[in-house]
């Protein structure tokens, strides 16, 4: 049986080592150009979870908030972008690109499941014949991988 092994392990002053295979980062490619994609337009209804209205009781604050703090939230969203997609080759990422890996894998993570539905308790069984179904299996990779990078930099 083969030992599992570690995709990031905990490097020098607040970075981690990368060790995703190819095929993995070939899967984190794709989806940057969709995520970017998304985020030109900002009445997808996907995006909601990625930009919750701050004051969900009152339009008109909201709306000034949304004036206020709109395009800045969508820019810091755009530049974690670009340093994850500059560092997916990379083996080391130093702690400015660790953030804006979590940032970017859980923005993918929150768009998909927003997309899918997904509820607290995930889908007891997932019929492979669903056309859903690779997205799910995406979905569940994000979750992992971000999981095993939260819990490495607890180490």
């Amino acid at each position: 049986m083969a030992a599992f092994r570690r995709r990031f392990r905990r490097g020098h002053a607040g970075g981690v080592d990368l060790r995703l295979p190819s095929e993995e980062r070939a899967v984190l490619r794709s989806i940057a150009p969709q995520l970017r994609e998304l985020l030109e337009d900002p009445s997808d209804p996907a995006l909601a979870r990625l930009f919750p209205p701050a004051h969900p009781d009152d339009p008109e604050v909201q709306a000034q908030y949304q004036a206020m703090v709109g395009d800045e939230l969508v820019a810091s969203r755009r530049s974690a972008l670009a340093v994850f997609e500059t560092t997916l080759d990379a083996d080391h990422l130093d702690a400015e690109a660790v953030e804006a890996w979590m940032s970017t894998i859980n923005a993918a993570r929150l768009v998909l499941g927003t997309r899918l539905d997904v509820g607290e308790e995930p889908p007891e069984d997932l019929d492979l014949d669903d056309p859903d179904a690779p997205a799910y299996v995406l979905y569940d990779y994000l979750s992992m991988l971000l999981s095993e990078l939260l819990r490495e930099l607890r180490r």
